[in-house]
């Protein structure tokens, strides 16, 4: 994705945005889009910055619609500004809930 091929996090991205734009309007709903996506991104080694996947997805809106103006800019902008905040308060969940889990099958093993 322009210049970002070599980052899986986006993909990962890619293939839940389709859910995720469509249900913007149920916050339960799209919480549960991005702690699953979550759990997708967190498989990736590296830094995540959430905002390169911001201005590929303005990039590629904007050459897709045709009379783009500020109100969509603002509308996408406001809604990718709401899912990346939501993901950030549980991206760093799925590593430790795993440390949590490994310690626990640790500990009936040992038993």
């Amino acid at each position: 994705v322009m210049g970002f091929g070599s980052k899986g996090w986006m993909t990962d991205i890619l293939n839940a945005f389709d859910p995720i734009v469509l249900n913007v309007a149920n916050s339960q709903r799209l919480q549960e889009e991005c702690d699953v996506l979550a759990l997708s991104m967190s498989k990736h080694a590296g830094t995540i910055v959430l905002s390169e996947y911001k201005a590929v997805m303005l990039a590629s809106l904007r050459s897709l619609v045709r009379e783009w103006d500020s109100h969509h800019e603002v509308a996408w902008s406001w809604m990718w500004e709401n899912v990346e905040r939501m993901l950030k308060s549980v991206l760093h969940k799925p590593t430790v809930q795993q440390r949590n889990l490994q310690n626990l099958f640790q500990r009936l093993d040992d038993k």
